[in-house]
């Protein structure tokens, strides 16, 4: 009799910390806010664990390390230095200047003005990396264009929330920062449950290195499926190249409107992955460099600087809110041996590590139809990142898997956030279904770079164990 109580109690242990990650999912459906859905479910569960006995106290005594740790990241201070970056760059009108500029060189090429938007797309994703900075800038400034020009609103939809996701893997990245150090603690985890007592780390400068020739192939796919569909479909481009009024545009030479991109990528990117500064440097230089750019172009001033810092402020805030819940859901989650649940579930699975790396994929892909990346990246890359790191993949390819896959969840409806930037500003007569239709395509293109990873691994990481030579 003892024994099955002792039985029943194990297995409703094990439910536990499965429990706990269902009614997060739950209550975030719900339409609660991200950080106050996971810290307070964790407390509550840690309450009702206290008073049953299956959960103990003491536990809750590490947050306040935990607090003080995540304040004291320098790794994500690089995280408001980049936004208030991006920021300041929406102001100086740089998409504007490049879609003028580059419109008028490609007016011969089938879908012109397609291909224009993804190649702007890029360049800003490198210099920016907000989604929602790109997204709209370029909906407000190309979709009224490429409507006129009679481009199918699903092709031209499409087109521009796909480019504007580019800033979540081109570095440098937001997202990239926040994996990052979700992703190096989690290896630095695994070494040590395996007792090696000097753990390798993995930084946020391997993953921008591990994610440029991605983010790039990316980029070319795009590019490739707007020429192909102008030349297999050129009723879906309106049959010309370029509409009239976007190629008579401003008057500026190709080498000025590339100045200011180029210039913050050679002064982030270069100095990053040419090892002269860390990220959280990079970022500050780049701050400063938009900033002067700003001042260059007679655009900075008192309210643009106090809009700016309003803006970065509110951004960063929700950042470290939705941080700190996750940190308390992730100790509570442990509290429970939710850790020791995962890597038994992972062992039992069929196919070993790919089986387990197969199954976190898909699971990451369906939540991305109704969460967002922070909240993925918080929730459940501390849960299974250990683990598949323990089974032996190597962690920058895993961080690429990761981040292009959470790519996807920006595109994928109903909650797709690229979606929504874009359906504020598009006109009435373009309508959801257009849109949801649009990205399919593109997010098939997502899938297709993630089948590349996977079989040629050396996409994700080459250039890091170049640059550490």
């Amino acid at each position: 009799m003892c024994a099955l109580y002792s039985h029943m109690a194990g297995q409703l242990m094990e439910l536990i910390p499965l429990l706990l990650f269902l009614a997060v999912f739950a209550v975030l459906l719900a339409g609660y806010p991200v950080a106050i859905a996971l810290g307070g479910v964790s407390l509550l569960f840690a309450f009702v664990g206290m008073a049953t006995g299956t959960f103990h106290a003491g536990d809750l005594g590490f947050m306040p390390g935990r607090l003080f740790g995540t304040i004291t990241n320098e790794t994500l201070v690089a995280v408001p230095l980049f936004v208030f970056m991006g920021v300041v760059l929406e102001k100086t009108d740089i998409a504007r200047d490049l879609l003028a500029s580059l419109s008028s060189r490609m007016r011969g090429l089938p879908g012109g003005l397609g291909l224009t938007v993804v190649l702007v797309g890029a360049l800003l994703a490198a210099s920016t990396g907000i989604v929602g900075a790109t997204v709209v800038t370029m909906g407000l400034m190309s979709l009224p264009s490429m409507l006129e020009d009679k481009y199918d609103p699903a092709l031209a939809t499409g087109t521009i929330c796909a480019t504007g996701t580019l800033g979540q893997i081109i570095p440098p990245s937001i997202s990239l920062v926040l994996l990052g150090d979700v992703l190096g603690n989690a290896y630095q985890k695994a070494q040590l449950g395996q007792g090696i007592l000097s753990p390798k780390t993995v930084s946020v400068g391997d993953l921008f290195a591990g994610a440029l020739i991605p983010g790039l192939v990316l980029v070319a796919l795009y590019f490739l499926y707007v020429l192909i569909t102008a030349f297999l479909a050129p009723a879906r481009v309106g049959g010309r190249a370029l509409p009239r009024r976007v190629a008579e545009g401003p008057s500026l030479s190709l080498a000025r409107s590339l100045f200011a991109p180029l210039m913050l990528i050679l002064l982030v990117l270069g100095s990053i992955v040419g090892g002269i500064a860390t990220p959280t440097e990079a970022a500050g230089v780049g701050a400063v460099g938009a900033l002067l750019l700003a001042a260059m172009q007679g655009k900075l001033s008192i309210p643009m600087v106090r809009a700016v810092s309003q803006s970065t402020v509110q951004t960063t805030a929700m950042v470290f809110f939705i941080l700190i819940g996750a940190s308390l859901f992730s100790l509570v989650f442990r509290g429970f041996e939710g850790d020791l649940v995962i890597e038994h579930l992972f062992d039992a699975m069929p196919g070993g590590v790919w089986g387990a790396f197969a199954t976190v994929m898909l699971v990451v892909f369906l939540l991305g139809f109704v969460l967002d990346f922070i909240e993925i990246t918080f929730v459940v890359v501390p849960i299974v990142g250990p683990v598949l790191l323990a089974m032996g993949l190597d962690p920058i390819w895993l961080g690429i898997m990761l981040a292009v896959n959470l790519q996807t969840s920006f595109l994928t409806p109903p909650f797709g956030f690229a979606l929504f930037y874009l359906r504020g500003v598009a006109p009435p007569s373009v309508t959801s279904l257009d849109m949801y239709r649009g990205v399919v395509p593109f997010v098939m293109l997502q899938l297709l770079l993630l089948a590349m990873l996977f079989v040629w691994p050396e996409l994700a990481t080459w250039l890091p164990g170049q640059l550490r030579r």
